[in-house]
Protein backbone atom coordinates (compact mmCIF):
# COMPACT_ATOMS: atom_id res chain seq x y z
CA UNK A 1 0.00 0.00 0.00
CA UNK A 2 2.83 2.56 0.88
CA UNK A 3 4.26 1.62 -2.97
CA UNK A 4 0.83 2.01 -4.20
CA UNK A 5 0.54 5.86 -2.74
CA UNK A 6 4.24 6.77 -3.37
CA UNK A 7 3.27 5.83 -6.96
CA UNK A 8 0.08 7.63 -7.12
CA UNK A 9 1.55 10.37 -5.29
CA UNK A 10 4.92 10.66 -8.07
CA UNK A 11 1.89 10.38 -10.92
CA UNK A 12 0.24 13.15 -9.18
CA UNK A 13 3.14 15.30 -8.85
CA UNK A 14 4.04 14.85 -12.58
CA UNK A 15 0.50 15.52 -13.69
CA UNK A 16 0.52 18.70 -11.67
CA UNK A 17 3.59 19.57 -12.92
CA UNK A 18 2.10 19.44 -16.98
CA UNK A 19 -0.77 20.26 -16.95
CA UNK A 20 -0.37 24.37 -15.34
CA UNK A 21 1.43 25.02 -18.07
CA UNK A 22 -1.02 24.43 -20.96
CA UNK A 23 -3.57 25.93 -18.22
CA UNK A 24 -1.50 29.19 -17.16
CA UNK A 25 -0.15 29.47 -21.17
CA UNK A 26 -3.82 30.42 -21.79
CA UNK A 27 -4.94 32.52 -18.87
CA UNK A 28 -1.67 34.74 -19.51
CA UNK A 29 -0.85 36.85 -18.55
CA UNK A 30 -2.88 37.56 -15.36
CA UNK A 31 -0.85 40.45 -13.97
CA UNK A 32 0.77 43.36 -15.50
CA UNK A 33 4.24 42.35 -18.13
CA UNK A 34 7.30 44.26 -18.55
CA UNK A 35 8.86 44.56 -21.48
CA UNK A 36 12.81 45.65 -20.65
CA UNK A 37 14.51 47.84 -23.48
CA UNK A 38 18.44 47.29 -23.39
CA UNK A 39 18.72 50.82 -24.46
CA UNK A 40 18.53 54.76 -23.74
CA UNK A 41 14.67 56.22 -23.94
CA UNK A 42 13.80 57.58 -27.96
CA UNK A 43 15.70 55.32 -29.76
CA UNK A 44 14.03 53.23 -32.33
CA UNK A 45 14.01 50.09 -30.32
CA UNK A 46 12.42 52.01 -27.13
CA UNK A 47 9.56 53.45 -30.10
CA UNK A 48 8.98 49.89 -31.38
CA UNK A 49 8.79 48.82 -28.10
CA UNK A 50 5.96 51.29 -26.64
CA UNK A 51 3.91 51.06 -29.60
CA UNK A 52 3.63 47.08 -29.20
CA UNK A 53 3.46 47.45 -25.51
CA UNK A 54 0.12 49.72 -26.23
CA UNK A 55 -1.72 46.84 -28.32
CA UNK A 56 -0.87 44.20 -25.99
CA UNK A 57 -2.22 46.34 -23.28
CA UNK A 58 -5.61 46.31 -24.93
CA UNK A 59 -5.40 42.90 -25.98
CA UNK A 60 -4.39 41.14 -22.76
CA UNK A 61 -6.32 44.18 -20.77
CA UNK A 62 -3.20 44.29 -18.34
CA UNK A 63 -0.60 47.35 -18.01
CA UNK A 64 2.40 46.66 -20.38
CA UNK A 65 5.37 48.22 -18.90
CA UNK A 66 8.39 49.30 -21.05
CA UNK A 67 11.50 49.53 -18.83
CA UNK A 68 14.63 50.90 -19.97
CA UNK A 69 17.85 49.09 -18.59
CA UNK A 70 20.85 50.76 -21.05
CA UNK A 71 24.65 49.58 -20.98
CA UNK A 72 27.18 47.95 -23.23
CA UNK A 73 25.58 47.60 -26.26
CA UNK A 74 22.30 45.89 -24.38
CA UNK A 75 24.78 43.00 -22.70
CA UNK A 76 24.36 44.38 -19.17
CA UNK A 77 20.92 43.60 -19.06
CA UNK A 78 20.99 40.75 -21.47
CA UNK A 79 22.84 39.04 -18.83
CA UNK A 80 20.27 40.04 -16.03
CA UNK A 81 17.53 38.92 -17.82
CA UNK A 82 19.49 35.59 -18.86
CA UNK A 83 18.69 34.39 -15.04
CA UNK A 84 15.68 36.32 -14.74
CA UNK A 85 12.25 33.40 -14.02
CA UNK A 86 11.03 32.33 -17.35
CA UNK A 87 7.54 32.78 -16.35
CA UNK A 88 6.58 35.31 -19.37
CA UNK A 89 5.84 38.35 -16.98
CA UNK A 90 9.27 39.85 -18.12
CA UNK A 91 10.13 40.51 -21.51
CA UNK A 92 13.36 41.67 -23.51
CA UNK A 93 12.97 44.16 -26.98
CA UNK A 94 15.98 43.87 -28.14
CA UNK A 95 17.69 45.04 -31.66
CA UNK A 96 20.25 43.43 -34.05
CA UNK A 97 22.91 43.90 -31.33
CA UNK A 98 21.74 40.80 -29.53
CA UNK A 99 23.10 38.51 -32.29
CA UNK A 100 26.29 40.94 -33.24
CA UNK A 101 27.78 40.70 -29.77
CA UNK A 102 28.24 37.50 -28.38
CA UNK A 103 31.40 38.00 -31.19
CA UNK A 104 32.20 41.70 -30.53
CA UNK A 105 31.93 41.07 -26.44
CA UNK A 106 34.94 38.34 -26.06
CA UNK A 107 33.57 37.94 -22.08
CA UNK A 108 29.94 37.53 -22.19
CA UNK A 109 28.60 35.69 -19.23
CA UNK A 110 25.66 33.82 -21.20
CA UNK A 111 24.89 32.29 -24.63
CA UNK A 112 23.00 33.94 -26.72
CA UNK A 113 21.60 30.72 -28.29
CA UNK A 114 20.69 29.10 -24.62
CA UNK A 115 20.02 31.49 -22.29
CA UNK A 116 16.82 33.42 -24.34
CA UNK A 117 13.76 32.00 -26.05
CA UNK A 118 13.10 33.76 -29.04
CA UNK A 119 9.29 35.06 -29.27
CA UNK A 120 8.82 36.94 -32.26
CA UNK A 121 10.65 39.45 -34.95
CA UNK A 122 8.25 42.80 -34.11
CA UNK A 123 9.74 44.67 -37.22
CA UNK A 124 12.46 44.95 -39.70
CA UNK A 125 13.59 47.95 -40.52
CA UNK A 126 16.65 48.30 -43.78
CA UNK A 127 19.17 49.98 -44.18
CA UNK A 128 20.35 51.86 -47.18
CA UNK A 129 23.33 53.21 -49.01
CA UNK A 130 23.21 57.06 -49.41
CA UNK A 131 25.91 59.35 -51.04
CA UNK A 132 26.34 62.68 -51.11
CA UNK A 133 24.51 63.99 -54.22
CA UNK A 134 28.20 65.49 -55.54
CA UNK A 135 29.37 61.68 -55.41
CA UNK A 136 30.16 60.48 -58.62
CA UNK A 137 28.68 57.21 -59.14
CA UNK A 138 25.10 57.01 -59.46
CA UNK A 139 24.66 53.33 -58.82
CA UNK A 140 25.93 50.39 -57.05
CA UNK A 141 27.45 49.27 -60.42
CA UNK A 142 29.13 52.42 -60.83
CA UNK A 143 30.21 52.55 -57.24
CA UNK A 144 31.66 48.85 -57.41
CA UNK A 145 33.58 50.01 -60.50
CA UNK A 146 35.09 53.00 -59.13
CA UNK A 147 35.87 50.90 -55.81
CA UNK A 148 37.89 48.35 -57.79
CA UNK A 149 39.57 51.11 -59.34
CA UNK A 150 40.88 52.61 -56.68
CA UNK A 151 41.00 50.28 -53.74
CA UNK A 152 40.63 51.49 -49.77
CA UNK A 153 40.69 55.13 -51.07
CA UNK A 154 36.47 55.31 -50.58
CA UNK A 155 35.47 55.82 -47.24
CA UNK A 156 32.19 55.27 -45.85
CA UNK A 157 30.99 56.35 -42.53
CA UNK A 158 28.80 54.95 -39.44
CA UNK A 159 27.57 55.48 -36.54
CA UNK A 160 30.16 53.20 -34.98
CA UNK A 161 32.16 49.71 -35.08
CA UNK A 162 30.33 46.89 -34.80
CA UNK A 163 26.84 48.37 -35.56
CA UNK A 164 24.20 47.35 -38.01
CA UNK A 165 25.08 49.96 -40.92
CA UNK A 166 28.61 49.68 -40.04
CA UNK A 167 28.33 46.03 -41.13
CA UNK A 168 26.33 46.49 -43.51
CA UNK A 169 29.05 48.15 -45.17
CA UNK A 170 31.33 45.31 -44.14
CA UNK A 171 28.83 42.80 -45.81
CA UNK A 172 28.70 44.95 -49.16
CA UNK A 173 32.41 45.36 -48.98
CA UNK A 174 32.67 40.70 -48.97
CA UNK A 175 30.34 40.04 -51.49
CA UNK A 176 30.66 43.32 -53.94
CA UNK A 177 34.84 41.87 -53.95
CA UNK A 178 35.85 45.92 -53.18
CA UNK A 179 37.89 47.43 -50.46
CA UNK A 180 36.47 50.54 -48.79
CA UNK A 181 37.82 52.46 -45.67
CA UNK A 182 35.43 52.22 -42.69
CA UNK A 183 35.18 55.62 -41.01
CA UNK A 184 33.62 55.14 -37.53
CA UNK A 185 31.38 57.83 -35.36
CA UNK A 186 29.91 58.51 -32.17
CA UNK A 187 26.55 57.86 -33.43
CA UNK A 188 24.90 57.97 -36.64
CA UNK A 189 23.74 61.56 -36.60
CA UNK A 190 27.48 62.94 -36.78
CA UNK A 191 28.20 60.35 -39.89
CA UNK A 192 25.32 61.54 -41.66
CA UNK A 193 26.22 65.27 -40.79
CA UNK A 194 29.53 65.05 -42.57
CA UNK A 195 27.59 62.86 -45.41
CA UNK A 196 24.92 65.95 -45.93
CA UNK A 197 28.46 68.50 -45.72
CA UNK A 198 30.33 66.20 -47.88
CA UNK A 199 33.34 65.43 -45.36
CA UNK A 200 32.79 61.89 -46.45
CA UNK A 201 31.04 60.10 -49.67
CA UNK A 202 28.69 57.85 -48.25
CA UNK A 203 27.35 56.27 -45.21
CA UNK A 204 24.66 52.80 -44.62
CA UNK A 205 21.86 54.41 -42.00
CA UNK A 206 18.69 52.85 -41.18
CA UNK A 207 15.66 54.28 -43.77
CA UNK A 208 13.89 56.25 -41.10
CA UNK A 209 16.95 58.08 -40.10
CA UNK A 210 17.63 59.36 -43.96
CA UNK A 211 14.26 58.94 -46.01
CA UNK A 212 13.49 62.79 -45.55
CA UNK A 213 16.77 63.90 -46.63
CA UNK A 214 16.46 61.55 -49.86
CA UNK A 215 13.13 62.76 -50.73
CA UNK A 216 14.31 66.37 -50.27
CA UNK A 217 16.69 65.73 -52.81
CA UNK A 218 19.94 66.23 -49.94
CA UNK A 219 21.11 62.65 -50.55
CA UNK A 220 21.46 59.94 -52.99
CA UNK A 221 19.90 56.55 -52.60
CA UNK A 222 21.76 54.03 -54.42
CA UNK A 223 20.00 50.50 -52.60
CA UNK A 224 18.39 49.54 -49.68
CA UNK A 225 19.30 46.38 -47.91
CA UNK A 226 16.64 44.24 -47.48
CA UNK A 227 15.67 41.58 -49.88
CA UNK A 228 12.68 43.84 -51.41
CA UNK A 229 12.35 46.87 -51.64
CA UNK A 230 11.10 49.41 -48.77
CA UNK A 231 7.21 50.62 -49.09
CA UNK A 232 8.44 54.40 -48.08
CA UNK A 233 11.52 54.20 -51.04
CA UNK A 234 9.68 52.11 -53.51
CA UNK A 235 12.17 53.57 -56.77
CA UNK A 236 14.98 52.49 -54.83
CA UNK A 237 16.62 49.26 -55.96
CA UNK A 238 17.63 46.36 -53.55
CA UNK A 239 21.57 45.78 -53.12
CA UNK A 240 20.46 41.98 -55.04
CA UNK A 241 18.45 43.80 -57.76
CA UNK A 242 21.67 46.32 -58.23
CA UNK A 243 23.67 43.35 -58.35
CA UNK A 244 24.91 42.26 -55.31
CA UNK A 245 22.91 38.57 -55.35
CA UNK A 246 21.76 37.57 -51.83
CA UNK A 247 22.56 40.45 -49.99
CA UNK A 248 20.49 41.13 -46.77
CA UNK A 249 21.17 43.09 -43.98
CA UNK A 250 18.31 44.51 -41.88
CA UNK A 251 18.13 46.10 -38.55
CA UNK A 252 15.55 44.20 -36.89
CA UNK A 253 13.76 44.14 -33.15
CA UNK A 254 13.15 40.94 -31.36
CA UNK A 255 11.19 39.91 -28.36
CA UNK A 256 12.63 37.35 -26.31
CA UNK A 257 12.15 35.77 -22.72
CA UNK A 258 14.24 34.06 -20.56
CA UNK A 259 15.80 30.76 -21.55
CA UNK A 260 13.72 27.52 -21.06
CA UNK A 261 10.00 29.21 -20.80
CA UNK A 262 7.36 26.99 -21.00
CA UNK A 263 6.44 25.72 -24.84
CA UNK A 264 2.79 26.32 -24.48
CA UNK A 265 3.61 29.52 -23.04
CA UNK A 266 6.04 30.67 -25.66
CA UNK A 267 3.59 30.02 -28.08
CA UNK A 268 0.68 31.61 -26.29
CA UNK A 269 2.91 34.71 -26.67
CA UNK A 270 4.31 34.56 -30.17
CA UNK A 271 0.49 33.97 -30.75
CA UNK A 272 -0.54 37.08 -28.97
CA UNK A 273 2.42 39.46 -30.64
CA UNK A 274 1.81 38.45 -34.11
CA UNK A 275 -2.10 39.39 -34.18
CA UNK A 276 -1.19 42.49 -32.33
CA UNK A 277 1.40 43.33 -35.44
CA UNK A 278 -1.85 42.33 -37.82
CA UNK A 279 -3.86 45.14 -36.14
CA UNK A 280 -4.18 48.02 -38.71
CA UNK A 281 -3.08 50.60 -35.85
CA UNK A 282 0.47 49.24 -35.06
CA UNK A 283 0.99 48.10 -38.43
CA UNK A 284 0.65 51.96 -39.85
CA UNK A 285 2.56 53.21 -36.98
CA UNK A 286 5.10 50.53 -37.90
CA UNK A 287 5.10 51.60 -41.30
CA UNK A 288 4.85 55.40 -41.27
CA UNK A 289 8.40 54.84 -39.29
CA UNK A 290 9.67 52.75 -42.40
CA UNK A 291 9.72 49.17 -40.16
CA UNK A 292 7.81 46.29 -41.83
CA UNK A 293 6.02 44.37 -39.67
CA UNK A 294 7.14 40.62 -38.22
CA UNK A 295 5.18 37.62 -39.39
CA UNK A 296 7.47 34.84 -38.62
CA UNK A 297 5.99 32.16 -36.24
CA UNK A 298 8.13 31.26 -32.98
CA UNK A 299 9.91 28.52 -34.58
CA UNK A 300 10.75 30.62 -37.49
CA UNK A 301 12.25 33.00 -35.75
CA UNK A 302 14.21 31.50 -33.28
CA UNK A 303 15.36 29.59 -36.85
CA UNK A 304 16.51 33.21 -37.85
CA UNK A 305 18.18 34.46 -34.69
CA UNK A 306 20.84 31.42 -35.41
CA UNK A 307 21.55 32.00 -38.85
CA UNK A 308 21.99 35.94 -37.89
CA UNK A 309 23.99 34.87 -35.47
CA UNK A 310 26.35 32.87 -38.19
CA UNK A 311 26.09 35.37 -40.41
CA UNK A 312 27.39 37.95 -38.16
CA UNK A 313 30.09 36.23 -36.83
CA UNK A 314 31.41 35.51 -39.73
CA UNK A 315 31.39 38.81 -41.21
CA UNK A 316 32.85 40.34 -38.09
CA UNK A 317 35.66 37.55 -38.06
CA UNK A 318 36.40 38.40 -41.57
CA UNK A 319 36.40 41.88 -41.14
CA UNK A 320 38.45 41.49 -38.44
CA UNK A 321 36.22 44.34 -36.18
CA UNK A 322 36.67 45.58 -32.99
CA UNK A 323 35.45 47.42 -30.50
CA UNK A 324 37.11 51.37 -30.45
Amino acid sequence: MKKFNAAVTVLLWAMASVIPHGACAQSFPTQPVKIVVPFPPGGSTDVVARLLATELARKWNQPVIVENRAGAGGTIFSEQFARAPADGNTLMLTATHHVINPRLYKALKYDTRTAFTPIAQVAAVPNVLVANPSFTPRSVKELILLAKANPGKLNFGSSGSGGSNHLSGELFKAMAGVDMTHVPYKGAAPALNDVLGGQIPMTFDSVPGVVQHIKAGKLSALAVTSLKRSQVLPDVPTMDEAGVKGFEATAWFGLYAPGHLAHELSQKLSHDVLQALQSPLLRAQLLDLGAEPGTMSQVEFAAFVHTELDKWARVIADAKVKLE
